[in-house]
C-alpha cells in the first residue's frame, strides 16, 4: 500500500492504537480529539488475551503489566450459590490471564507512545460529520472550518459517533462506576473480578485496576448495576439508603463505601447494543464501538477495538487499493464481531434484566454445570475473547 494521509477521529484506545499501527506501517496520521486536553472517560476495564496480543505487538506489554492488575478468575455469587466461576487456567496450553486496568492508565500508555512517534494530535476539535472530497474525505467540526481532504478517515468516536447513521438500541440497564482505593485486608481477591447478584436486576462488582497515574495506591473499579430510568430515583433516595442496600448484599463493601460521600463520585454509564450493517463507506471506516457496541458483560469493548485497529492496519498492508484494504480488514473481523454481538445479546439479560426466570435458570442449572468440563473451557474462551479464533485469523496467535 502506498503512503496514505489518514485522519483518525477520537483519541480513545481504539484511535490511539490505530494511529500507532498505521504510523508504523509508514502512513501519515493525524488525530482529532474533542477535548482541550486528551483524557479518558470512565473507571476500569479488563484487557483480555485478545487486546493484550495487540498491545504486545506495539511493544507496550511491560507498561501494561506494571500499571494494571493481573486477573486469573471471574467469580459471581447470589447468596451462598456460586453462579459464575471462570478461570483462565482452563485454557490449557496458554499462559492466559486478564489485566484489570484503569482507563487512565491505558490511555496514558497509548498516548505517550503516540507523542513519542510525533503523531499530530489536534485537540478542541468536536467532530460533527464528514463529507466526500474527490476520492477522499474531510472532517467537519463545530465552530471550525472543515479539515483538508484525507485519503482515509477512521471513525473511532465510539457508540454515539456522529459519523455513522443511527442504529441499534439503548439497553435498559447501565451501571454506576467509581474508582476507589483498594481496601487493606483480605476482603477481596486482588486477582479476581468479583460480583454479587440479587436475581438479575441487582449486581455489585469489584475489579482491581492497579495504580493509575497520579495515584499513590492501588485502586478498585467499583460498580453497581442500575436501570437508566431509575437513576433519578436513586439520587432522590440518597446515599445512605443505597449504601444500606449494597451492604445487605455484600457486607465486605463497607471499606469501599466509606470512601463515597458524594453521589457525584459515581458516574453512570449507559450501554447500547448496535452493529452497523457495513462499517465501510467511501474513504471512511468505522471501527471499535463506532462499528459494534454491546453491554460490557463479557468485557470485550476495548479488546474488540484493539483487534479492529490491528485488522485495519493488516488489511491496508495487503493490497494497493484503499477500498480493497478496508474490505479485507472488515472480512478479517466480521465473524468474530458477529459471534460476540450475538453472545452479549444472549447473555446480558441473564445478569442485567428484570427477568425472574433467567436468574433462576442461571443459579440452578447454568451455575452448577459451569463448574464441569467442557463448560469450564467454553466459559474461559468466551470471557477471554478467544471464541472464533480471532488471534489466528489476524496472525496474532503466539500461544500467549
Amino acid at each position: 500500500m502506498r503512503e496514505l494521509d489518514i485522519a483518525i477521529a477520537g483519541c480513545g484506545p481504539c484511535g490511539l492504537a490505530s494511529a500507532l499501527l498505521l504510523r508504523r506501517a509508514g502512513h501519515r496520521v493525524t488525530l482529532y480529539e474533542r477535548f482541550d486536553t486528551p483524557r479518558p472517560i470512565g473507571s476500569g476495564l479488563m484487557l483480555q488475551p485478545t487486546g493484550l496480543a495487540v498491545l504486545a505487538e506495539l511493544g507496550l506489554s511491560d507498561a501494561i503489566l506494571a500499571a494494571g492488575s493481573r486477573i486469573d478468575r471471574l467469580s459471581g455469587r447470589e447468596g451462598s450459590r456460586t453462579v459464575l466461576d471462570v478461570r483462565y487456567s482452563a485454557l490449557r496450553g496458554r499462559d492466559a490471564f486478564g489485566i484489570g486496568i484503569h482507563r487512565a492508565s491505558l490511555f496514558s500508555i497509548l498516548h505517550d507512545a503516540v507523542l513519542a512517534q510525533d503523531i499530530a494530535v489536534h485537540t478542541d476539535h468536536f467532530v460533527t460529520g464528514s463529507r466526500p472530497v474527490g476520492a477522499g474525505r474531510s472532517l467537519c467540526f463545530a465552530g471550525r472550518e472543515p479539515s483538508r481532504a484525507f485519503d482515509l478517515v477512521i471513525d473511532a468516536l465510539g457508540t454515539r459517533t456522529p459519523l455513522a447513521p443511527p442504529t441499534g438500541r439503548d439497553l435498559a440497564y447501565g451501571a454506576l462506576w467509581a474508582s476507589l482505593d483498594w481496601p487493606p485486608g483480605g476482603d477481596f481477591d486482588p486477582r479476581a473480578l468479583e460480583q454479587r447478584y440479587a436475581r438479575a436486576n441487582i449486581m455489585v462488582g469489584v475489579l482491581p485496576v492497579g495504580t493509575p497515574p497520579g495515584s499513590q495506591t492501588a485502586q478498585a473499579a467499583f460498580f453497581w448495576s442500575l436501570r437508566g430510568d431509575r437513576l433519578a430515583a436513586w439520587r432522590a433516595a440518597g446515599l445512605r439508603a443505597w449504601k444500606d442496600e449494597v451492604l445487605a448484599l455484600w457486607p465486605a463493601c463497607a471499606s469501599l463505601l466509606s470512601q463515597i460521600d458524594d453521589p457525584d463520585q459515581l458516574t453512570f454509564a449507559r450501554y447500547t447494543h448496535r452493529t452497523l450493517r457495513s462499517p465501510a463507506e467511501p474513504a471512511l471506516v468505522h471501527i471499535g464501538d463506532a462499528w459494534h457496541s454491546a453491554s460490557p458483560q463479557l468485557g470485550q469493548g476495548a479488546n474488540m477495538a484493539l483487534l479492529d485497529a490491528w485488522a485495519l492496519a493488516t488489511g491496508l498492508a495487503g493490497v494497493h487499493d484503499i477500498d480493497a484494504g478496508i474490505a479485507r480488514a472488515v472480512a478479517l473481523r466480521r465473524r468474530h464481531v458477529r459471534v460476540y454481538q450475538w453472545l452479549t445479546a444472549l447473555l446480558t439479560p441473564v445478569y442485567q434484566s428484570d427477568s425472574r426466570v433467567l436468574p433462576m435458570i442461571r443459579n440452578r442449572l447454568v451455575g452448577p454445570l459451569s463448574k464441569r468440563w467442557p463448560a469450564t473451557v467454553i466459559q474461559a474462551a468466551m470471557v477471554s475473547g478467544l471464541v472464533a479464533n480471532p488471534l489466528r485469523v489476524l496472525g496474532l496467535d503466539r500461544r500467549r
